[in-house]
Parts: C-alpha cells; sequence; structure tokens
C-alpha cells in the first residue's frame, strides 16, 4: 500500500506570536508531526555558540537542516520556528506568518523574561514586518501567508482554516 502524501507546514513569526501553541493543537487535529526547532537544537546540541549580548545559543543551520532534511522528505510535519530562510524552499507546501499586537507581544515576551534589548528588538522585528519579508523572499508569495494571532478567538479561526486547507491539500494531492 502506497504512504499518502503529506504535506510539510512552517509555522513562523517573532518569539511570542503563538507559534508553539497553534502548532501543538495543528499536530493534534491533523496527525501531523510537530517540530519544535529550538527543542530539536536542544536535543541534538545543535549549536555553534553563544551569543552573549541576547544571552542564548547560537543555531548551527546547517546542523539543523540536515537533521531534518529526511523527514521533510516523507512529508507530513509541523516545522515551528522564528526564522525561515534557513529552510529549502522545497521542503514546504505552504508557510503562515503569524502576527501579533505589538503591546500585547511586549506584555507577552516580558512575561517569558526577556528585557532590554532581546525585548526591544523582537518587538521591532515585528513592527517592522521582518519575519513576513523574509518569508516572501524566500519562498513562493504565493504559498506565504499572514494570520492574526492576538486572541484564543484568532487561534480556534488559524486553527480551522490550516485543518481545513490540510484536508484539502491531502484530497488534492492522493
Amino acid at each position: 500500500m502506497k504512504m499518502k502524501k503529506r504535506p510539510n507546514i512552517l509555522l513562523t513569526g517573532t518569539p511570542g506570536v503563538g507559534k508553539t501553541t497553534l502548532g501543538k493543537e495543528l499536530a493534534q487535529q491533523t496527525g501531523l508531526t510537530y517540530i519544535n526547532i529550538g527543542d530539536l537544537a536542544q536535543e541534538g546540541q545543535l549549536y555553534e555558540g553563544y551569543d552573549e549580548e541576547y544571552q542564548c545559543p547560537i543555531l548551527d543551520e546547517d546542523r539543523v537542516v540536515d537533521e531534518l532534511d529526511e523527514k521533510m522528505v516523507e512529508g507530513g510535519v509541523i516545522v515551528d520556528y522564528h526564522g525561515c530562510d534557513l529552510f529549502p524552499e522545497r521542503w514546504f507546501h505552504i508557510v503562515f506568518v503569524l502576527r501579533t499586537d505589538n503591546t500585547q507581544l511586549y506584555t507577552r515576551l516580558e512575561s517569558r523574561g526577556y528585557t532590554g534589548k532581546k525585548l526591544q528588538d523582537n518587538v521591532q522585528c515585528e513592527i517592522f514586518q521582518t519575519i513576513y519579508e523574509e518569508a516572501m523572499e524566500a519562498y513562493s508569495e504565493e504559498i506565504v501567508h499572514q494570520l492574526p494571532s492576538n486572541t484564543p478567538e484568532d487561534l480556534e479561526r488559524n486553527l480551522e482554516q490550516i485543518v481545513n486547507w490540510t484536508e484539502q491539500w491531502m484530497k488534492d494531492h492522493n
């Protein structure tokens, strides 16, 4: 029996926009495999140093891509990461950039312990649509979609929309 084809989905956006919450829930409802790049990097120690200014490890992007490639070729993966231009374009069938109101984002990041430059830079990143622009440059624009992620209602709507898209994709490709 031939394996059913399943899509690969990228959830991206500034830290604090709700990628992880959406991704885990989406995996539960669709049966796709959820991969948080931060967790993957931590488990495999896929780092190439430490950033003193931001107080965080520096991701070894090549090792992350190598680690994921086989899974991505198989399909059926939801990838959650705040960057997107490190991944090969061929990996994803659709890219969702989550967007959050700056004041809400500020509060969410503050509650995670973000302070100073790290807090300011991440909020500015959202203000200037940095991740959205990165996604538009890295992937063909017809697969890149922005989704508001401010309220529980937004989460429900986004979930429903992506579940419907996934079901339709599977019908069209199997």
